[in-house]
């Protein structure tokens, strides 16, 4: 991708908008021309422009005599929602900032067929509301909205009666209304911001984003009467917001894509043409490990080509070894394949203790560089859920992939400080089967613990893509400085 290529690009492309072009009134008609553009992209004109260019790139890396098929942008959000649930019958909810002039849809999934029932055009888009609240206070929208929806837990609780923002959306039927445009929401939102504290501000619009999405969902599964539902888009990120979902009394069982936002989009639609041309509906997702991986031979080559800067050792149980390392450091930790989506789930990631807030501000400090308020997330074996989660309901409240928001139960937050949000929250992996030398990890750690979980963040320095190859690793923990690392069953330690 572009961004392993160039990995400041999109850093860069960010400080210059901040520094040189930050202007609420370009920032307002940027958004509304950005609403117009997706608008005319499923025009004929446009979508020939795209084949003609897609034909010439596809025919330069070798492919001849194929057939392009156009699949529609929340089409493809509500195909992967769909073919990769665990269920026959589903509702199927997309939302996000906009695509192809749709930025909500209320789907039918039966009988391995997707119908769509209702669309919310890309004006009425609360994901682009969210987007400018992200850009109102200081931040990268499209990359930054869940530092948004973490300040706003640093705000002081208020009723939603008031709340400034309270009436910029609403909920008729099965579409999401915005009562302003773009650039008058812009605008608006601007003096509405300088009024007040910026936590106080982005409380709002959390506030506000939670209730329209409680809301859509009580009136989709109202008048569908079914209580299974599949979701997906790029609001699907946002966990708070599907912490209040989960809690719909009319909501039976539900599942969140893992890859929700647009990066999930072409196997969407890779789902759908399958579906359309051999019948192929259903792919359970037991885990999400689609990535490359690595033999011994190649990895003990990398490690041979830094013998001057790294000492290495190989071990029969780097489960164990990861445990003793894990009880006074943070350790990076890379193993099988790598993950497919934005979260690591234990074979690209770094750990570190989950009771521990001095390490995870050394990580923090030497590699994450994170702002103060944004929380770490724990992985956590799923037999323990119960005892470290307060508000578990029944099995589709585990969560093995980091989609959901949960509050942890008050006499064991004390005891895993480093992963527990200012207001009890928490967001965790729930291991199983599907990784059981990560799981044997974790059970090392019960041991001493007694009880298995373990902060997980992303094998990543702050602005850098997750490291995919063993020279991506080596190349992260020199730069950092970082004293361990566990790469198969080898474990290295900087010398």
């Amino acid at each position: 991708t572009l961004e392993r290529m160039f990995p400041k690009l999109r850093e860069n492309y960010y400080y210059f908008r901040r520094r040189k072009m930050l202007k609420p009134r370009f920032e307002a008609f940027r958004h509304y021309l950005k609403y117009l553009l997706t608008l005319i992209g499923p025009l004929p004109f446009c979508k020939e422009i795209n084949e003609t260019i897609l034909r010439k790139q596809l025919k330069a890396l070798g492919f001849e005599n194929f057939k392009i098929h156009f699949v529609e942008h929340h089409l493809a959000h509500a195909a992967d929602a769909a073919f990769a649930s665990p269920f026959n019958k589903a509702l199927v909810i997309t939302v996000d900032g906009l695509g192809d002039g749709v930025s909500a849809s209320v789907n039918v999934f039966e009988n391995c067929e997707l119908e769509r029932i209702e669309a919310t055009p890309a004006i009425d888009s609360i994901g682009i509301f969210f987007e400018q609240v992200t850009n109102i206070v200081g931040m990268r929208e499209l990359e930054d909205e869940g530092k948004v929806m973490s300040m706003a837990d640093y705000s002081y609780p208020f009723n939603f009666e008031g709340n400034k923002l309270k009436d910029f959306f609403k909920v008729e039927g099965l579409r999401i209304k915005a009562k302003y445009s773009p650039i008058v929401q812009y605008d608006l939102l601007s003096r509405i911001a300088l009024s007040m504290p910026r936590e106080q501000f982005v409380y709002m619009a959390q506030q506000l984003l939670e209730n329209i999405l409680v809301k859509f969902f009580t009136n989709a599964i109202e008048e569908t009467g079914i209580e299974d539902v599949a979701w997906s888009g790029g609001v699907a990120s946002n966990i708070k917001a599907n912490m209040k979902i989960r809690h719909i009394d009319k909501l039976k069982r539900w599942f969140v894509f893992p890859h929700m936002g647009d990066g999930g989009l072409a196997l969407g639609a890779a789902f759908y043409v399958n579906y359309e041309l051999n019948g192929v509906s259903k792919y359970l997702f037991n885990d999400v490990y689609f990535g490359p991986s690595y033999s011994e031979e190649e990895i003990e080559e990398t490690l041979k080509e830094n013998k001057d800067k790294i000492s290495f050792e190989e071990v029969k149980e780097p489960a164990k070894y990861a445990a003793e390392l894990l009880k006074k450091n943070y350790v990076f930790w890379f193993r099988g394949r790598m993950e497919y989506g934005p979260r690591a789930l234990g074979n690209r990631s770094i750990l570190a203790p989950a009771g521990d807030e001095e390490i995870k501000n050394e990580l923090n400090l030497k590699v994450k560089k994170r702002e103060w308020f944004q929380p770490f997330a724990p992985s956590l074996l799923k037999e323990d859920s119960k005892r470290v989660i307060e508000d578990i309901k029944n099995q589709s409240d585990v969560d093995k992939f980091m989609t959901m928001g949960y509050f942890a139960k008050n006499n064991v937050a004390n005891e895993i400080k480093a992963v527990v949000h200012v207001d009890n929250s928490l967001r965790p992996q729930m291991v199983g089967n599907e990784n059981k030398v990560y799981r044997q990890l974790l059970k090392e750690i019960k041991k001493e613990n007694g009880i298995g979980i373990v902060l997980n963040t992303s094998f990543n320095i702050h602005g850098m893509p997750i490291v995919c190859s063993p020279e991506d690793a080596i190349d992260t923990m020199l730069k950092t400085k970082t004293k361990y690392m566990i790469i198969e069953n080898f474990v290295l330690e900087l010398k």
